[in-house]
């Protein structure tokens, strides 16, 4: 069983991994949809890009976005915490393994991103929802006295 300081810190942990992740992913979006003038657009060929738009775009949303929504729920302690950091370490494996399978292995950023995709489901499994009821409330309306 892990305890209530073991939870916190997986919490702070996941969450902080989720946060930066969401940035990283942003700043890369950002930064493709800008040109990626040192990048080499060399890299897509014989994929369906001829430039880095539709890539960035789903890096800045759907990667991004993913890691934010996640980072938001671990921090709030949203019920869907651990279903969202899980869904959020799934989506950054599949881009991972989608962009090493379309360009290859080009960067340390591809095993680095794999690494937190891999450690941000690890955390994931080992959270637990934090609840602000104690662990053995019942959930649901008050039972009737029947009267």
């Amino acid at each position: 069983m892990v305890s209530r300081s073991q939870s916190s810190t997986i919490r702070y942990v996941l969450g902080g991994l989720l946060a930066f992740g969401a940035l990283n992913a942003f700043g890369g979006g950002y930064y493709g949809l800008s040109g990626a003038e040192l990048v080499s657009t060399e890299w897509l060929e014989g994929s369906p890009f001829s430039d880095y738009t539709v890539p960035s775009v789903v890096l800045l949303v759907v990667v991004g976005g993913s890691f934010l929504v996640a980072a938001v729920a671990v921090f709030v302690r949203s019920p869907i915490a651990r279903t969202s950091a899980l869904t959020a370490g799934t989506v950054v494996l599949v881009w991972i393994g989608i962009q090493v399978a379309i360009i290859g292995y080009v960067s340390w950023m591809q095993p680095a991103t794999a690494i937190g995709g891999l450690l941000i489901l690890l955390l994931a499994l080992g959270h637990q929802q934090d609840s602000r009821l104690p662990p053995d409330a019942a959930v649901g309306p008050p039972a009737s006295s029947g009267r």
